[in-house]
């Protein structure tokens, strides 16, 4: 009984261990991916990360905007400088508190980035198609942890930096 029991941990560790792989081969080949879309419309791939950022969840406010994308407020001003001169997005008044200011993503330069994106897409559907109902449930609530679990290991890394330097962490 132990024996069986010894070899399903072994199953599972080694289940756990190809899924950890192939999460690190994904994120490999988006980055490619990205520096493929980042190349052909012209700005960085940093910049291409606030872009799409600010396509699902904006608008967005600047300092919103580096919580989300993990970078120096200093550093998001000459990424939306960038952005704004391509046309890629816009920096308004927000409605609500004219001393605030909004970025948006602009829909007709939004769809030339989507359009790049048409095949991994295409991909991820023919993929999907392939799964239950059930299924997809479980995939997508396992990509939503695994993010999940990068923000929170990205955060201990940014506090860990901060008490290293005496910083207190932001809230």
């Amino acid at each position: 009984m132990s024996s069986v029991l010894s070899g399903e941990a072994d199953d599972r560790r080694g289940l756990t261990t190809q899924i950890k792989a192939a999460l690190r081969d994904l994120r490999n080949e988006l980055s490619i991916l990205n520096r493929q879309v980042s190349a052909r419309i012209a700005v960085k791939d940093g910049d291409l990360d606030c872009l799409d950022l600010i396509t699902r969840h904006g608008p967005l406010s600047p300092s919103g905007l580096a919580r989300l994308a993990g970078v120096h407020p200093a550093t998001l001003t000459g990424i939306l400088d960038r952005l704004e001169r391509a046309g890629w997005v816009a920096r308004e008044r927000d409605v609500q508190d004219r001393r605030a200011v909004l970025v948006r993503a602009l829909p007709q330069r939004s769809r030339e980035v989507f359009h790049l994106y048409a095949g991994m897409n295409s991909a991820l559907d023919e993929i999907c198609a392939g799964y239950d109902q059930s299924q997809l449930e479980v995939v997508a609530d396992f990509m939503r942890r695994a993010a999940d679990a990068g923000k929170n290991a990205a955060q201990e890394l940014a506090d860990g930096e901060q008490a290293a330097h005496g910083k207190p962490s932001p809230p």
